[in-house]
């Protein structure tokens, strides 16, 4: 190249592979691993709609057979519907998630069908937005339940016999808010926050047993609690989530996104994370 020229594009070739064709060599797209979870039990709470249900179809396309629980009973069997129809294994079991009992059950309903659970995912969770002296005591009780009492709950339960069977991973779905306040939501950040700090705890306790426990810290994403959130404010929809957008990449998150993330803890990809809190929030916490 003569000084002065414009550079020559760039050009990269996969060599072939011994024994294929150059027809047949793979691409960077179809050499992704697949079946990342094959063989894996996962149990996910509030798997009705939102992150849990889009984790819940991406876990059983990877692979693993999947329990299912959440409050909402229709919208859990149709996803259960959904994940059979695309030829996985799943089971629904209704549960609160804040009741001992309805824990213990499903716990016990996916040991006897799938034989064991190697992934625990806690992602039940709701917001009530209100600063403390706007909170009733009630709001605060039902927040601080679902959020955390709920993994505390699951977490006792799964843990040993994820220790019996060698090992596992436990993520904790946390928020932004879990790591920086904000505004009219007291409760809900005093509970994220202590899921993170519960996170940590318990990567500490069970790492000598192999069992990992991280949290995903999302950014606003496009689930229908964000929106419940803009009915709690008094706020038309198109405003709230314009300003929800207000982040460096300008948009609020896809529950895939928060999905491909918790796949990721979830699977061999992340064998030496464990008390992490994982932000996966467009940039929206990269200032503070």
């Amino acid at each position: 190249m003569v000084a002065g020229d414009p550079p020559a594009a760039f050009e990269f070739k996969l060599k072939a592979i011994p024994g294929e064709s150059p027809a047949t060599t793979r691409t960077s797209e179809n050499a992704m691993p697949h079946n990342r979870l094959d063989g894996k039990i996962a149990l996910i709470t509030g798997a009705a709609s939102g992150i849990g249900r889009t984790t819940a179809l991406l876990f059983a396309r990877e692979g693993a057979s999947v329990v299912l629980t959440d409050i909402n009973e229709p919208a859990g069997h149709a996803v259960a519907a959904e994940i059979n129809t695309q030829g996985g294994r799943v089971i629904f079991e209704p549960g609160n998630v804040t009741s001992a009992a309805d824990c213990q059950r499903v716990t016990e309903r996916a040991v006897r069908e799938f034989g064991g659970i190697h992934i625990l995912f806690n992602n039940a969770g709701i917001i009530r937005r209100a600063s403390v002296v706007e909170l009733s005591e009630t709001d605060w009780d039902r927040v601080m339940a679902v959020n955390v009492k709920s993994m505390f709950l699951m977490s006792r339960l799964v843990i040993p016999i994820m220790a019996a069977a060698g090992g596992g991973s436990i993520i904790n779905t946390a928020s932004g808010w879990g790591l920086a306040g904000g505004p009219r939501a007291a409760v809900y950040c005093a509970s994220k926050g202590a899921v993170v700090l519960l996170t940590k705890a318990m990567a500490i306790d069970h790492g000598p047993q192999k069992i990992r426990v991280n949290c995903i810290c999302p950014g606003d994403t496009d689930t229908a609690m964000l929106r419940n959130e803009a009915q709690q404010l008094g706020e038309a929809n198109e405003k709230f989530l314009a300003e929800s957008a207000k982040r460096p990449l300008g948009r609020v998150g896809k529950p895939e996104e928060i999905a491909q993330a918790a796949l990721y803890l979830a699977s061999d990809a992340s064998s030496f994370v464990t008390g992490t809190a994982l932000v996966v929030d467009g940039g929206g916490l990269a200032g503070s």
